[in-house]
């Protein structure tokens, strides 16, 4: 019964991984960046980390969303509430009470 409840929430934390990194994608596009160019202006060494984060198979370290913010010509304010919404969605439970605004 444990087994199962683990297995569950590792798979609702998959799916939002995923719909965050969807949600990443769309706001990368609106900038008219490609996955090269968002990953200079983060200053990460390769694209390939931008895909793994659109793909839903990592995510942004939060002492680097200000910089994330910055190169997707967001608010740090705006950006950090929107993709805690999907890396830690019982916090932001707690501190909005709302639904995601993605």
């Amino acid at each position: 019964m444990a087994t199962q409840t683990v297995l569950a929430e590792d798979m609702a934390r998959q799916r939002l991984r995923k719909e965050g990194g969807a949600w990443l994608r769309q706001r990368r596009e609106a900038a008219g960046l490609s996955q090269r160019e968002l990953a200079e202006r983060v200053e990460v060494g390769y694209y390939t980390f931008v895909s793994q984060i659109e793909a839903g198979r990592g995510r942004i370290p939060a002492e680097r969303y200000s910089v994330w913010a910055d190169a997707l010509a967001m608010k740090p304010r705006e950006f950090v509430r929107s993709i805690m919404a999907y890396y830690e969605p019982t916090t932001y439970q707690i501190l909005f009470g709302d639904e995601p605004q993605a």
